[in-house]
């Protein structure tokens, strides 16, 4: 099983570790619902360095890329970052990932962690067949990757940088130079640090060089703890994407749902050259979609989970991709892909919970919004 740099930090805490698409993590220090409320009212730091990084660069970069994804890259600009797809023939996601863009044909894609390498050998083999001179580097091992993400995020950051992080707006990133502590001397190199994040809050995401994730993570746990930052397992970063309405791969999104189904049209540039599925894609926007990604609220006592069966006066209507109990909302919510007939809010349905089925309704995603801002020093 694979480590991230900072493994032996989170046996040290206590962790409880678990084997989460080959890699050995974290999945609660505390308890889950105890890291999900400390990251919606104070902040969480997050090891995300099983995060896969790949380069793609060279003259044609941007043509070629603009062929595979849902994006459109002609609409990309320096420091900013995009929220894209990769999608298969027929239109189902081949995953969803980040694009950094350094400069024009110089970009830095972010994808998910259990898909590196597929993502990878994929992406190389489809551009050396467009333009066999753009380079495509898998640099994940070169790189540690934590979060910082709540209301007190800049707050916290902020007492390790001269940089002015208001100047990083959402879905922007900027070079940083870090400090080893409130006055501490430099870290080697300067760190990407981006506006983005899993949770539905406001905080950034710094990719740093390997060697240094340790201390990074250190130095942020010390700085950050007056202000009540802890350290945060993959249990809570789940509720808190789920509670925001947030993708997961193998779940909302995979080979066989697309885009369009899971309610990621925004995402889906229609009118720019064709992209691989771009003509199943069309033709769902143009025809309708027979499911549909919604949320569903428990009326009755019960916590969904993945794949219980969701019904309509007994008949199958579709599934659930991901159900918990909201740590914020103290009830049983779920996404769930359903027949675009029962897609209404409000529509009543019946969620079958261990053979069991328990009253529901329809309602809108996401479940938890706030608005991600600046906040001023």
């Amino acid at each position: 099983m694979s480590q991230t740099p900072l493994y032996e930090a989170h046996k040290a805490r206590g962790a409880t570790m678990i084997d989460f698409g080959g890699w050995d993590m974290p999945v609660q220090y505390t308890s889950i619902i105890d890291e999900h409320m400390a990251t919606r009212e104070k902040a969480g730091l997050f090891d995300v360095s099983h995060m896969g990084e790949v380069t793609v660069k060279g003259p044609g970069a941007k043509a070629a890329l603009n062929k595979l994804i849902t994006g459109n890259m002609d609409l990309t600009r320096p420091q900013g970052i995009m929220y894209t797809l990769l999608t298969n023939e027929r239109g189902g996601v081949v995953d969803d990932l980040l694009v950094y863009t350094n400069a024009e044909d110089d970009y830095f894609l972010v994808v998910n962690a259990s898909n590196t390498v597929k993502d990878y050998e994929w992406m190389k083999e489809k551009i050396a067949g467009i333009d066999p001179a753009v380079q495509v580097v898998n640099e994940s091992a070169d790189y540690g990757q934590i979060a910082i993400q709540g209301p007190l995020a800049q707050e916290i950051l902020q007492k390790i940088t001269d940089y002015d992080l208001n100047e990083i707006k959402f879905f922007t990133f900027a070079r940083v130079e870090l400090r080893r502590g409130a006055r501490g001397p430099l870290f080697e190199g300067r760190s990407i640090v981006s506006r983005t994040g899993y949770t539905g809050e406001d905080g950034f995401e710094i990719y740093c060089d390997a060697s240094q994730t340790l201390a990074m993570w250190d130095c942020l746990l010390e700085v950050g703890a007056d202000a009540g930052l802890v350290p945060v397992g993959l249990g809570a970063r789940d509720t808190l994407r789920f509670e925001s309405g947030l993708p997961l791969y193998g779940h909302e999104l995979s080979d066989d749902i697309t885009p369009i189904e899971a309610g990621l049209k925004m995402f889906v540039k229609l009118d720019k050259d064709d992209y691989i599925g771009a003509d199943v894609l069309r033709r769902q926007v143009e025809e309708g979609v027979s499911r549909r990604l919604v949320g569903v609220e428990l009326i009755g006592r019960g916590i969904p989970r993945g794949q219980c069966r969701v019904e309509a006066s007994g008949a199958d209507i579709g599934y659930v991709t991901t159900g918990t109990f909201s740590p914020t909302f103290k009830k049983g919510l779920a996404m769930a892909l359903v027949a675009t007939e029962y897609a209404s809010p409000d529509t009543p349905v019946d969620v079958v919970i261990r053979d069991k089925r328990v009253e529901a309704k329809v309602v809108k995603l996401p479940f938890y919004r706030k608005r991600t801002k600046t906040t001023k020093k």
